[in-house]
């Protein structure tokens, strides 16, 4: 029977699975990446969170609703202007290296940027970039998704410093071993700063919205939105708070144990569990979803 939620599970799975089982199949070495979920204040008081539609041509999650980010730049190890919690204090939170604690955090605010048009940065430590429209805020932004121009180079140049403060860490999943693009994926919270928008500067996106996070779980159940695993995980956590500070703040608690799917096979069955989340577990037969 089909599934009547929106999770997004790829048709070819089940085979790869099993030639993995097989030992016919090499896992890929996941890639580091961080992913933001930005919140702003709603219009009904609640928090609101700014989601991108990937577009029905991308090789990997197509048609899912998902948040700004994208993959570790390694020029973003080097030397860069930074606020906040200092990178002993990042790797100790999440589990890691002070260089891999750097560049994840890197990340999460320059794909912020590159994929949302939200600079979390500003001239120094206490401020925050109030407007990043126009022209040649545009230029950079190109010239960082083209990796003409390294985040710190970008930072320099406007004499701005990564706010490292305005972040905090909510979730690790790791793709499955299974997956042919598969990345190890950090996911932070942050508050939209006063004065910026969200808009959709993303290649990859064919639409975004603001939405509380209790309605896309509503249209992910209803299947009218199509989501991974990790989206809507986070997303049902989201829907339980009730304003954008709420959550920066709660993420100094939570859990970074990285979730990874396992998937086992029962005769001509492939059951995939996901640790700790029940809801997405799938039965498989090489005929279709049971």
């Amino acid at each position: 029977m089909e599934s009547t939620d929106g999770q997004w599970f790829p048709p070819e799975w089940p085979e790869r699975i099993r030639a993995l089982a097989r030992g016919e199949l090499t896992p890929v070495e996941p890639r580091r990446a961080a992913t933001v979920m930005l919140l702003r204040d709603g219009a009904d008081g609640l928090p609101e969170v700014h989601l991108l539609r990937r577009r029905t041509s991308m090789a990997f999650a197509a048609g899912a609703y998902a948040y700004p980010g994208g993959g570790c730049d390694p020029r973003d190890a080097g030397d860069i202007a930074w606020a906040g919690p200092g990178r002993a204090e990042w790797a100790a939170r999440m589990g890691t290296d002070e260089t891999t604690a750097q560049q994840v955090v890197c990340a999460a605010v320059r794909e912020t940027f590159e994929e949302a048009g939200v600079l979390l940065a500003g001239a120094s430590p206490q401020d925050v970039v109030a407007d990043t429209t126009g022209e040649d805020w545009e230029a950079d932004r190109r010239a960082l998704v083209a990796r003409e121009m390294s985040f710190a180079e970008f930072l320099a140049r406007r004499s701005l410093v990564l706010r490292s403060d305005l972040l905090g860490c909510w979730a690790r999943w790791i793709t499955p071993e299974f997956e042919s693009r598969r990345f190890d994926a950090w996911f932070f919270v942050a508050a939209l700063p006063h004065g910026q928008r969200a808009r959709n500067a993303s290649t990859e996106a064919d639409r975004t919205v603001w939405m509380t996070p209790a309605a896309a779980v509503e249209g992910y159940d209803r299947g009218d939105l199509v989501m991974m695993p990790p989206t809507i995980a986070t997303l049902r956590d989201l829907a339980a708070l009730t304003a954008p500070a709420e959550a920066v703040a709660a993420a100094a608690g939570r859990d970074l144990t990285p979730v990874l799917a396992t998937a086992r096979l029962e005769g001509d069955q492939v059951i995939l569990s996901w640790p700790g989340h029940d809801e997405f577990e799938k039965r498989v037969v090489r005929e279709g979803r049971e």
